[in-house]
């Protein structure tokens, strides 16, 4: 006689509607089919449009507005907040299974980048650490700036910090990989990749564990270059899979 648990799947958890309405309403702003200062349609219409009742899209307006990518005016409606005084970025249940998507490439990216950093550390040129090091600063800037002016510049400056990287070691396998790990997160991820970059990889305690990274490649160090990487990835890893709303 079988056992239960090879007899039965798991039932994932429902989504919730009002987070569905969101989602869908989140959805239109970043792909720009609504704009800063654009009115919403009303409860009714959305309620309509949506196939749920009122509630729902009041308490699907309610997390907008918490967020600070809806703001309501009295007595005229909705309307989508400028970015500049967005001060949260909302991690949907639909970003759940995502993000444990991108710590599975993390942990992946773990080895692979640690074995790829310390061959560039004694393969690469001095123009190729140049160019590194170029670029580090320039991500550095950035975060300085903060995720609420350079989210998408901080986190693209990083992925091309490693790229560089990887592209310095010489071995055209390592890049393939990266590569392949690289094209998932843009093609796939993007989304939630900037959001929990907003969230968790920001700061100076974050741009010392890339500069621990740089300290190796510079002294030619190849176990310092990888031991430096590999922590990085872990850590990164680590505080994704750790966080509390983590599901």
């Amino acid at each position: 006689m079988p056992q239960s648990a090879e007899m039965f799947g798991r039932i994932d958890r429902p989504k919730r509607l009002p987070d569905e309405v969101a989602n869908s309403i989140t959805s239109a702003i970043e792909e720009g089919r609504l704009g800063t200062g654009d009115r919403l349609p009303t409860e009714a219409e959305l309620s309509e449009r949506f196939g749920v009742a009122r509630t729902v899209v009041r308490e699907a307006i309610s997390l907008l507005r918490y967020d600070g990518i809806i703001e309501s005016r009295r007595g005229v409606g909705a309307f989508v907040s400028d970015v500049s005084r967005r001060t949260s970025f909302r991690i949907s249940p639909a970003c759940f299974e995502k993000r444990k998507q991108i710590v599975q490439l993390l942990q992946l990216r773990t080895g692979v980048q640690a074995g790829a950093s310390a061959l560039a550390a004694t393969e690469r040129s001095d123009a190729e650490m140049a160019e590194i090091t170029r670029i580090f600063e320039e991500m550095r800037a950035a975060d300085a700036e903060g995720p609420e002016k350079a989210l998408e510049r901080r986190v693209d400056l990083e992925l091309l910090l490693y790229r560089r990287i990887t592209e310095a070691s010489g071995n055209g396998y390592y890049v393939e990989v990266v590569g392949m790990i690289e094209t998932n997160i843009q093609d796939n991820l993007r989304s939630a990749f900037l959001k929990n970059a907003a969230t968790s990889e920001f700061g100076q305690a974050i741009v010392a564990e890339h500069a621990a990274v740089i300290d190796g490649l510079q002294r030619q160090d190849a176990e310092a270059a990888r031991i430096a990487t590999r922590s990085r990835f872990e850590r990164a890893a680590e505080r994704l899979a750790e966080r509390a709303d983590f599901v």
